[in-house]
């Protein structure tokens, strides 16, 4: 018995009558994503996983491409947490109750936007567009939008790592 601190007879569930056969994993292909999503002028999004599309009752995932010198209103996704993993190009991203507060992100990186963080995707290339990729904590399409007045000139935020922490 494996020394996790789990009841493992807990946590086996029977099969479904398909055997898992349409109700288990499944592959979405890239050119099969669902387009018919909310999205914001300049922006493109594409829904992968969904309660629609795969029955997912806790997530929300697809793609979002920003165009060049493209950005969003200023808003938040209520309740939902939601991370951001930038495949191409170079992400701003301003937030704060004055969007206060910036950083930047690049291929490779993500970005975690907690609860009803006010907040604004840019791209901030002029001439590539941004590609992402955004999962969210619910399948529910929740934008809370917000009439914010942006500071000026932003302060840069760098991450610190609270568990690996600099010498």
């Amino acid at each position: 018995m494996p020394h996790d601190g789990l009841n493992h007879s807990d946590l086996h569930v029977d099969p479904p009558a398909d055997g898992w056969k349409h109700s288990g994993v499944r592959v979405i292909p890239a050119d099969s994503l669902d387009t018919n999503t909310a999205s914001t002028p300049g922006m493109n999004r594409a829904a992968a996983i969904n309660a629609a599309r795969v029955g997912a009752q806790k997530i929300w995932a697809g793609t979002v491409h920003i165009h060049a010198k493209a950005k969003t209103g200023a808003h938040h996704h209520g309740a939902l947490e939601s991370v951001i993993y930038v495949i191409r190009g170079r992400a701003r991203m301003r937030w704060g109750e004055k969007l206060e507060f910036v950083a930047e992100a690049g291929p490779g990186d993500f970005i975690y936007v907690p609860p009803y963080v006010p907040h604004q995707e840019i791209n901030a290339s002029e001439e590539e567009t941004l590609e992402c990729v955004l999962v969210r904590s619910d399948n529910e399409a929740v934008v809370v939008n917000l009439d914010i007045e942006p500071v000026e000139k932003p302060e840069n935020v760098p991450w610190i790592d609270p568990i690996h922490k600099a010498p």
